[in-house]
């Protein structure tokens, strides 16, 4: 079976050994419970609930207030104790929705679908809609909307790769929950009969491609594809190009190519809210690195304190010289572990010193590295020389809006110039100049 990849990428060490054969385990939350409003990409919610109230688990607490937003469950029964803004993983302050958790864990009613195959894609899209689904591997983007475009779809492709370092959530979800992905693959068949579902999973995941491939065998135009272990396997152009060979222009979406890409975990989430009538209210999270004790994938409910998620792991042996939410490469730096787990939260990952790279920036030594890592074929060097004169308008010129922001550059940069900020530095003025000029 030939591998499939991209030009460019980086092979960091994957630092997966401390989680993969650990299997998911579910926590429950001892402390009150904090739901931010914004929780995906689009238009924040608006809380539904006020201070007092009961709420039940899946029950609606935001409401999405545009097409490209998505409402919020609550995970837990309990009384709604506050709603104001809270500490968030960005390190901003978010208008939140508190609840104190009576450990009941009563449910709200729920509408399962067993008998999906009578529904047609409009009245799934709707169910997934007001589930809650979004983007599980990382953007968070509404998941009806990916699903609702106007472009013809002929390729589906699921993403498994999990090329990020250390994490370790969608692997464990393939191997233990392969028979739900299954179902949600047919869901997502049953919407788009006439398009080809493509599995990428990377290579070094043996055996999570046989697993599937053996219960696959008896379905038409659903097929595993092995991917190149290299990063950002996973990132959506590099995905589609390596499966398809078709290449996203600068400024279009996958659909315009003929493709929508989901990740593995919003497969699972699709299949429980259509099946069970569960909305997203849970998810899998790896809690690892080298300063953790006792590294895990747990089943974590939204609005779980990321305090809680580390002591579950027996706390830190060493106090970390660096804590993500995410992996290394695309994670988000935490100032607090007092804030959430959101349907963003992938993994909360904590560094030692030998393992989190503080060296201090130097000048540029005209290696070309950069060059060879970057996946969009972009010159990250000159970029972050126009960012830094503010020449933003030559950052253009030179496809700087390209930028994926892997973190590639800045990773195999050995003067460990800060490439990947300065170009998300250069696209945030521009795209605030264009806003600015409507």
């Amino acid at each position: 079976m030939g591998l499939f990849s991209f030009k460019g990428g980086i092979h960091p060490p994957h630092g997966k050994t401390l989680s993969k054969d650990k299997a998911i385990e579910p926590l429950l939350p001892k402390k009150d419970l904090v739901f931010p409003m914004s929780q995906h990409i689009g238009a924040p919610c608006e809380p539904i609930v006020q201070k007092g109230d009961r709420v039940l688990v899946g029950q609606k607490i935001g409401q999405a207030t545009g097409f490209v937003s998505a409402p919020i469950h609550s995970s837990v029964s309990g009384t709604v104790k506050n709603v104001v803004p809270m500490l968030h993983t960005s390190g901003k302050k978010i208008m939140s929705i508190v609840i104190e958790n009576d450990g009941l864990y009563e449910e709200c009613e729920f509408t399962p679908h067993a008998d999906y195959k009578s529904l047609s894609k409009d009245e799934l899209l709707k169910i997934i809609n007001e589930g809650g689904i979004v983007g599980l591997g990382g953007a968070c983007f509404p998941t009806h909307v990916k699903l609702s475009p106007k472009q013809e779809i002929d390729t589906i492709i699921i993403n498994g790769a999990e090329c990020e370092p250390y994490l370790t959530c969608d692997y464990r979800l393939l191997l233990e929950k392969h028979a739900e992905i299954i179902e949600g693959l047919e869901i997502i068949k049953h919407m788009f009969p006439n398009a080809n579902i493509y599995i990428g999973i990377e290579d070094n995941k043996s055996d999570a491609i046989s697993i599937l491939q053996s219960a696959l065998e008896e379905y038409k135009g659903i097929e595993v594809k092995s991917l190149k272990t290299k990063y950002p396997q996973g990132a959506e152009k590099q995905l589609i190009y390596a499966l398809t060979k078709r290449a996203v222009p600068t400024g279009k979406l996958p659909a315009d190519v003929g493709c929508i890409v989901q990740n593995l975990a919003t497969i699972y989430a699709i299949r429980d809210v259509v099946i069970n009538g569960r909305p997203l209210t849970d998810r899998i999270v790896t809690i690892t690195g080298e300063a953790v004790k006792e590294p895990k994938n747990l089943q974590v409910k939204f609005g779980t304190s990321l305090t809680e998620l580390v002591d579950a792991c027996g706390g830190f042996k060493e106090d970390p010289v660096k804590v993500l939410s995410g992996g290394p490469m695309m994670g988000m730096s935490l100032i607090s572990l007092e804030v959430p787990s959101i349907k963003g939260t992938s993994g909360v990952l904590a560094l030692l010193k030998d393992q989190a790279d503080l060296s201090e920036e130097s000048n540029c030594i005209r290696c070309g590295r950069c060059v060879t890592a970057c996946p969009m074929w972009l010159i990250p060097s000159k970029l972050n020389s126009l960012v830094l004169r503010g020449e933003f308008e030559e950052f253009e010129k030179n496809s700087g809006l390209s930028c994926i922001e892997c973190g590639a550059c800045s990773y195999i940069c050995p003067a460990k110039r800060h490439l990947t900020q300065s170009c998300r530095e250069g696209k945030r003025v521009i795209m605030n100049n264009r806003k600015k000029s409507k």
